[in-house]
Order: structure tokens, then sequence, then C-alpha cells
């Protein structure tokens, strides 16, 4: 008995002891051409990751490297932070192969949650290592899920900012019938300051770290685009949103929506279609950020605009570019967000590669893709490389501040010091 007591004594001790016994510390150390910082293009350096964040970042002549460092050559390459989609839809994918509402009437939850698990890794692989999900269009807390299966490993993709269901006025927002079916809704519908402070707050409960709201929709008569919210109401929102410390994102496509979006002082403005000198004036000086979809407005003209890419531009697309020049004109904080899904995922960097050709020089689209998405949202440690930044990190063929499209050439992706992509 004597026997047995000591050995089972000095198994537990021999658990305890390997339990306790920390894990050696992982070194990577990445050697680039260049590296984008989230500020500026700089050569000569390298980055050494220690576990999952970043360590040093010094010139290639000044850097210690501890033993057993695994190093990684980045020829010809420049090193990024993970880049942060601004506007995605993970349970959308493109109008051309299904429309909105083919999508949230006839595709069965498993379907869109398969789809959307399969669009987190192609988001990832593209070297968009954050995304902020916009809302599920019918899938209601789903993302939550998909969220969660990516932190626990489940599954691969990027970090996720979740919207949930987001949030419309009774009556605006679709599927719609003439009949009294009750459909499932693309967002949930909420009303007056109580309704409002109500959806919120449960949507918050339910995992959302970003509240968004419909400013305004295609619900006026003959469907156009007009103002959805009361002042009054928005100001609730973004009252009980940012108590919890989230931030607030307004689809808004009018001149009116954006006044009221801007007056009850929201976070961002998707889209931003009935932009004005005077109201991107007001955005720059409440430090509102503008999102503006560009690669959404082009798909569209393709899929149902006749528009082929080449030749004469749609009048949707010529107001974009005029749009466009007037926000980057008026020094208004310009988010990077494609509103993917209406587009396919994995494309993210289409957004980028339009925002230089409507005029954003390429420096400042990095910027915006990278260290400006990360403030406006609220990502401490991401957005930059820089000592104690989680290691989220992507390398790209060429330089990408002379040929943004080098942005699309992803060779090297790494999430939270894990090696997802490396050619």
């Amino acid at each position: 008995m004597k026997k047995l007591s000591l050995l089972f004594a000095f198994t537990v001790w021999g658990l305890l002891s390997s339990a306790q016994t920390p894990a050696a510390d992982t070194f990577i150390l990445l050697k680039p051409d260049r590296i984008f910082d989230g500020d500026q293009i700089r050569t000569g350096a390298w980055v050494l990751i220690k576990n999952n964040r970043i360590r040093e970042v010094r010139n290639s002549a000044d850097m210690k490297v501890p033993p057993n460092t695994k190093i990684i050559e980045l020829k010809g390459m420049t090193l990024m932070p993970g880049m942060i989609e601004g506007h995605s839809h993970l349970f959308l994918h493109p109008y051309n192969e299904a429309k909105w509402d083919e999508q949230v009437l006839n595709e069965s939850r498993a379907e869109r949650i398969a789809r959307a698990v399969v669009h987190a890794r192609e988001t990832l692989m593209a070297g968009f290592t954050t995304t902020r999900d916009l809302g599920t269009e019918g899938a209601g807390y789903d993302d939550v899920g998909l969220k969660m299966a990516i932190v626990k490993g489940v599954v691969p993709g990027p970090r996720m900012l979740v919207a949930t269901r987001a949030i419309v006025a009774t009556g605006s927002y679709g599927p719609k019938s003439v009949n009294d079916n009750t459909f499932i809704q693309g967002a949930e519908e909420a009303d007056g300051l109580d309704g409002i402070t109500h959806v919120v707050r449960s949507q918050i409960g339910h995992g959302a770290d970003v509240v968004k709201l419909y400013a305004d929709y295609r619900w006026g008569i003959n469907n156009t685009n007009e103002p959805t919210f009361t002042v009054d109401e928005l100001k609730k929102a973004v009252e009980v949103a940012k108590s919890s410390g989230r931030i607030v994102a307004v689809h808004s496509g009018t001149e009116e929506g954006m006044r009221r979006s801007i007056e009850a002082g929201v976070t961002t403005i998707e889209h931003g279609d009935g932009g004005t000198p005077e109201l991107f004036k007001q955005m720059k000086d409440k430090g509102i950020a503008l999102c503006p979809t560009l690669a959404a407005t082009e798909a569209v003209a393709t899929y149902f605009q006749g528009w082929t890419g080449t030749g004469p531009e749609p009048l949707t697309i010529i107001k974009k570019r005029e749009l466009f020049k007037m926000a980057l004109e008026s020094g208004v904080t310009i988010c990077m967000g494609g509103d993917v899904g209406v587009f396919p995922h994995g494309d993210n960097a289409r957004e980028m590669i339009l925002m230089a050709d409507y005029g954003m020089k390429p420096i400042d689209v990095l910027k915006s893709a990278t260290s400006v998405n990360a403030r406006v949202f609220g990502l401490k440690g991401l957005g930059g490389i820089k000592p104690l930044f989680l290691a989220d990190l992507v390398a790209v063929q060429g330089n990408p501040d002379q040929d943004i499209k080098a942005v699309k050439q992803v060779k090297f992706v790494m999430k939270d010091g894990v090696i997802y992509k490396q050619e």
C-alpha cells in the first residue's frame, strides 16, 4: 500500500511539474526587402517575432538574433501589417451568382454558414487578418459563432468585428411582400427611443462588437432612397452603443441621412453617396470617417447596368469618382472597406486598387487599410509594425507604394504569430 501511495504521489508530482514547466518561447525573424510599418516605407530593417507579438524592428546590422530562431527570407517583398477589411459581409456572396433576396430567402442557414467559413479563409489568405463584418443579412447571430470558431482555431479566418443582425426602421428593409407573408428579415427592426435602446442592447448582449444602422434605404415612393431613423433615434443608438465602448457604423446614401448621422455622432458612414463639401467638412470636424465602398459600386454596375469594365462608365461610377475626389479634398478620414460579399471574398484588395485609381496616393491607401482602420475601429496593437504589437503580418511581392497592385500578390500571411501562408 505504501508503494502504491508513493507511486501515486510521484505520478501526481510529475504531472504537476510538467504542467508548470513553461513552454519554450518561439522566435521568428522576418527579412524583407522593405517594410511598410503602417506609416511609412523603410528599408534595411528586419522584424523579430516572439510568440505572437513583435519584439523588435531594427536595422539588420543591429539585430541580435536569439538562438534557435526560425529565419524567413522575404526577398523582393514588402512586409506590411495584416490588412484590415473595413466593410464585409461574410454571409453573402456575389449578386451575379444569386441575388440578395434569393440568398436571404432560399439558401439554408447551413449553406450560408458553410459559405461564410470558406469566405473567412479566402479573406485571410488574401492578407486581410482582420475584418469588420457589418451584418449577417438574415443569418441571425451566426457571425458571432463564426468569430468564436476562428478564435478557437476550429477554422482559419481573420479577426472579426461583428455587427450581428444590423438595425433597420420597420418597413424599410427587405425582403418585402405585398401579401401578409412573414419573411426572414435581412436586419432587425426597431422604432422609437425605447425600441432602439432595447435592440442595441440586445445585439450587444448577443455578441455585437459594432452597432450598425441603416440611416436611409430604398423605401420611398417608387423605391427612392429616403431617410429612415430620426435624429433622436440615431442619437439614442449612438448613446447606448458608445456607453458600452462600441463604435457605430451607419449605412447612408442620401444627403439627409448623412446629415442626421453626423448630427448623431456616429463613428463611420458607409457608402456616403449623398456627400457634399459641407457634409464632409462636418465629418472631418467631428472625427467621423467615410467608408466609400468603391468596389461594390463598380460590381453592381457590371451585374445590373451592363457595364463590362471598359468603355464609357455608367453614371453611378462617374458620381462615385466625383464623390471620392470631394472627400479627398475635404481631408475627411477615409477607411478602406469595399462591401465585399457584393463582389468575391478574397478579392478585398480590389477596393485598394480603385482608391488609388480614383486619386488617393498609394501610401495613403496602405495607411487606410492598416493604421487608419485600426485607429477608427479601436483596434489596439494592430495596424502597425511596432514592438509589442500583435504579430499580424503579410508580405507582398514588390513595392505597393510604387504599384498598388502589389497588394494582390500576397506571398506570406501571419496572424497572431501563426503562419498561414508562405510561398
